[in-house]
């Protein structure tokens, strides 16, 4: 695997963005749009598969990185619950659940196994910037 040097290079990540995207634009619309509370409960999960990739990324160590994204993949469990929700209220339509639901479902799968290759190798370092110097 290359190594990675910016959060936005994950694919997990990228996926992630894709489905906040997404999720803002489904709730935008519609009874949804009124439904403050449910807007709010799935429109947070999105945005925090995001931060909690970021976040992680960005972090001191490489345990604190999976636990990061463990907590992403959490929060996309979390928009596929919130999904159901949606599709039960007609809120969205079977093809609307359909995508979204399959975005944040590829996301999981993403981070899973993000997690199980760095869990597999606990010698990997993350390289952030590559002319830095620095003195002691």
């Amino acid at each position: 695997m290359p190594t990675i040097t910016r959060f936005e290079e994950i694919e997990a990540w990228q996926t992630a963005r894709e489905l906040t995207k997404l999720i803002y634009s489904l709730t935008a619309e519609g009874k949804f749009s009124r439904d403050f509370g449910l807007k709010d409960q799935i429109r947070r999960p999105s945005v925090s598969v995001m931060s909690n990739i970021s976040e992680g990324f960005e972090s001191q160590t490489q345990a604190q990185f999976i636990r990061y994204l463990g907590l992403a993949k959490a929060s996309a469990g979390e928009v596929r619950s919130q999904l159901y929700v949606s599709r039960d209220l007609d809120y969205i339509t079977q093809e609307q659940f359909t995508k979204a639901f399959a975005m944040a479902e590829k996301a999981s799968r993403q981070l899973a196994r993000f997690i199980s290759y760095l869990e597999s190798h606990p010698q990997s370092q993350k390289i952030r910037e590559e002319f830095a110097a620095y003195e002691v």
